[in-house]
């Protein structure tokens, strides 16, 4: 069976540093016809169910662990039998969101996850949260890029536990090498291509923001 990526957009909040935030998060879910893994839990658990269906769910992998991602993790995880998969470096996160639960699995850089005759490469790209993560994958040629690396620019870095200098050093490190043909599939917004955002990298250092 031939891999493939579906996707929804959810609507809610995002909470930190006594802060609220009105957000739309995307939310992906990638395998073939008889299993599949899902790519964050945002807002919605019913949204992510239907893009589910019948198939088996080998974990629900968290790009990283502020709220708006993985509020509906335990849930999510709960209503489809599969393991929450986080990276240890999220835990102080994750355990302001639910200090009751622990995930299932740690993430690890350069993991592999096999699902529907894809595989996804955990890619550890710290900066916008510590254990922050992005998932390569060669043979649909696309990397999820959670709030790491955004059409725009880079993912936020001006609330607790996120520092500008390491995320561009994840992003010129880690993801500028990819192909440029590779898709960009973020946390937030609309897609682009490797080869888009390259050219923009300098002025975002420049602009330190």
């Amino acid at each position: 069976m031939t891999p493939r990526i579906d996707h929804t957009t959810t609507s809610g909040t995002f909470s930190l540093d006594g802060q609220t935030f009105d957000v739309e998060n995307n939310a992906w879910v990638v395998g073939d016809d008889r299993e599949c893994v899902i790519i964050d839990a945002p807002h919605d658990v019913e949204a992510i169910r239907r893009l589910v269906g019948d198939r088996r769910v080998l974990g629900v992998v968290c790009t990283h662990a502020h709220d708006d991602h993985v509020r509906r993790a335990p849930e999510l995880a709960d209503a489809v039998g599969a393991p929450i998969f986080l990276h240890p470096d999220d835990m102080v996160l994750w355990n302001l969101v639910h200090p009751d639960r622990e995930p299932d699995r740690e993430l690890a850089d350069g993991q592999v996850i096999e699902v529907g005759g894809a595989s996804l490469r955990v890619l550890h790209t710290p900066g916008h949260a510590p254990g922050a993560v992005c998932l390569y994958s060669p043979e649909l040629g696309v990397v999820f890029t959670g709030d790491t690396l955004f059409a725009g620019g880079p993912g936020a870095t001006g609330r607790s536990y996120s520092d500008f200098d390491v995320v561009v050093a994840s992003i010129r490190d880690r993801l500028l090498p990819l192909p440029d043909d590779t898709e960009v599939r973020t946390g937030h917004g609309e897609s682009s291509t490797i080869g888009a955002v390259r050219p923009q990298f300098d002025e975002w250092v420049a602009r330190g923001y």
